[in-house]
């Protein structure tokens, strides 16, 4: 019975994201005083099949969905975006923020964040978040650290697992990825309004969702703890975590994909120590360093 219920929940949720697509792209072609057929010429999609797609009844094939968004002008991701349409002024931002460099763009995110975010450079620093992957040392050193600053230490997937009443394996077995996610940002957003001064272990991953990421980096003096994959691994089957073993040379492959995936999201932090090679007395007293350098 309830797989029947999840089952027609599911071709339910279907059928409004087809009808939404279809508006978008009804309402797109409007914008530019477009008729189905001068699209459909354009388009090389026949004007049968666009008129399916704009009432919701036609399962479009991401190519010929890129042929309408381009002859429209558009990306195709503007219209499969699963989610409310920005806001004009959005809208708006982004195309100026499009223009500019990278080295701009890193300005620009700043200026944002000193007008609108609220947190002076202060106040980010009496919130201490570590990054990293697993085995960085994030949960070793920040206990040790919140004990030496006399602040809370707060473990975010703890925060989870309390949050949701089930353990993190239960919550990606039962719910999966997106629903870690929500929990995710909902335990960060319930430790930094219940902690002024604390020291936060972020989970690995955090860095993949961006909008979660972008609050941590607000909120907290980030500081990204890294170290050389083979002792990420190392510290991991140190603290009787197996499950790396299996097929060690495959874990260690994925481990340094994961790892350069997400370097350009971890360099985003304020500050990056080291922790290779290093004593825990050492990796704290760099992790103290670069503290104090941004008081």
């Amino acid at each position: 019975m309830s797989v029947t219920v999840r089952e027609h929940e599911s071709e339910e949720g279907d059928a409004q994201y087809l009808r939404r697509v279809g508006e978008r792209v009804r309402e797109a072609r409007a914008r530019r005083g477009m008729t189905r057929k001068l699209l459909a010429r354009d388009s090389a999609v026949s004007e049968r099949y666009i008129a399916r797609l704009e009432t919701g009844q036609g399962n479009i094939s991401i190519l010929l969905l890129r042929q309408i968004a381009r002859a429209m002008n558009l990306s195709a991701e503007e219209l499969v975006r699963d989610a409310p349409d920005h806001p004009l002024e959005l809208t708006l931002l982004v195309e100026t923020l499009r223009r500019l460099q990278p080295t701009e763009l890193a300005e620009a995110r700043q200026h944002l964040n000193a007008i609108f975010a609220g947190a002076t450079v202060r106040m980010r620093t009496m919130r201490i978040a570590l990054i990293g992957l697993r085995g960085a040392g994030k949960s070793t050193l920040g206990a040790l650290l919140a004990r030496d600053l006399r602040i809370a230490f707060i473990e975010l997937d703890r925060e989870i697992e309390r949050i949701a009443g089930a353990s993190l394996a239960e919550i990606f077995d039962l719910y999966g990825q997106v629903a870690y996610r929500r929990y995710e940002r909902r335990a960060l957003e319930a430790v930094l309004e219940s902690h002024d001064r604390a020291v936060i272990a972020a989970g690995g991953s955090i860095v993949a969702e961006a909008a979660t990421y972008d609050l941590l980096l607000t909120a907290c003096h980030t500081v990204w703890l890294t170290a050389a994959p083979e002792e990420h691994m190392s510290r991991v089957v140190a603290q009787s975590d197996l499950r790396p073993m299996a097929g060690n040379d495959e874990a260690m492959a994925d481990l340094r994909r994961i790892l350069a995936g997400r370097e350009a999201l971890y360099a985003k932090a304020d500050a990056r120590v080291d922790t290779s090679g290093a004593t825990v007395a050492a990796s704290l007293k760099r992790l103290k360093a670069a503290i104090e350098r941004a008081r």
